[in-house]
This record gives structure tokens, sequence and C-alpha cells, in this order.
């Protein structure tokens, strides 16, 4: 997945003309003044949420985005749920993990998302799989191995994980989605191109 957060739209497009389909926003603003002009010109264009999602976002962000990966706690969960009921859209959503525990991010305990995924799924959710961002310090292989165990056990089929520096890493213990954007579109902008 090209990540192309923070970056304008001219090389998102040079990407689509080289053939990317696949990318990655963290922000629904963002996403939202770059990628419909973009859509129109590459319909098979595939949009992924890879960034937090506030409750009151939910209905721009089921209306322009594909898969929504970051779904992390029950509130966002209903919501998404109830926004897709009503327009009958129904996107793939990925649980965000808290894989390493860590107190400043988001994402469900590793304990708690079997039931989360319960929950999920009750409210009419169709989550296919995890998506995690390992601590900074440390070796992210064992947090992938974790996180590709958990899956397993959920039966999820889809690994959201590793970016530009660790990729090899989650590509060895299983992802099937890599969020690559320093690689591709170098390094990012001070601030968003809204």
């Amino acid at each position: 997945m090209a990540v192309s957060k923070t970056h304008p739209a001219e090389p998102v497009a040079e990407l689509l003309a080289a053939g990317q389909r696949l990318f990655g926003e963290n922000r629904v603003q963002e996403a939202g003044a770059k990628y419909p002009a973009l859509r129109a010109r590459y319909p098979d264009l595939q949009l992924h949420l890879i960034g937090p999602l506030q409750t009151n976002k939910v209905r721009d962000a089921v209306a322009l985005f594909d898969v929504i990966e970051t779904v992390d706690r029950p509130k966002l969960a209903q919501a998404l749920a109830a926004e897709m009921a009503r327009t009958g859209r129904a996107l793939r959503c990925l649980i965000e993990v808290n894989i390493g525990a860590e107190p400043q991010k988001a994402g469900m305990a590793p304990a708690e998302t079997a039931g989360f995924l319960a929950a999920c799924r009750a409210w009419g959710l169709t989550i296919s799989g995890l998506m995690c961002i390992p601590p900074q310090d440390g070796e992210p292989a064992r947090h992938f191995t974790a996180l590709a165990r958990l899956a397993g056990d959920l039966d999820l089929p889809e690994l959201s994980m590793g970016m530009s520096g660790d990729f090899a890493a989650a590509i060895a213990c299983g992802a099937t989605e890599i969020r690559v954007g320093t690689t591709l579109f170098g390094q990012r902008p001070a601030s968003p191109i809204l």
C-alpha cells in the first residue's frame, strides 16, 4: 500500500499512472481533498483509512474509503455499522491491535481482540483482518509474529503490518499488506496538503 499522507495529489497521480492502485491515508479530510478527482480518473483505485477515526467523521469515511483499518473501540464500530447500514455501503474493516501495549497508542489489547471481533460481527461489520504498528524501540518481528498468531487464532486472513523501515520483517512474519510511504514518496512535508 502506498501511503500518501501529507503528500499532494501529483505524486499520487504519478504512481497511479505507473499502475499502483492501493493507497492509504491517515486523515479523512486530507483524503477528501485529494482522492475524489483521482478516483474519477482511476475508478479501480482502492483507498484505505490507516489513521485514527473520530466518530464525527464516520459518514465521510464510509463515503470515501474502501477499507477502514483502524477499528479500535466499540463506539466507533457501532457508528461504522450504523452508517454502513444507512448507506448500504459495506466496507471491509480491520481491527487495530495495540500489539506492544503502549499506553499512548490506540488499538485493542490483544487479550480483548476476540471479544471485540465477536461484537463487531454482531453489529454487522465485516472484519477481515488485524492491523498493528509495533513499538519504535526494539525488534518489530516479535510483535509481527504475535499479531500473526492472533490473526490465525481468530481465523482472520488479512495482516496489515510493516512500514518503510520494517517491511522485510513484516513480510517474513506473514504480512498480507505493508504500508509504504517514505520509500515511495520521500520524507513527509511538515504540514498536510489540504
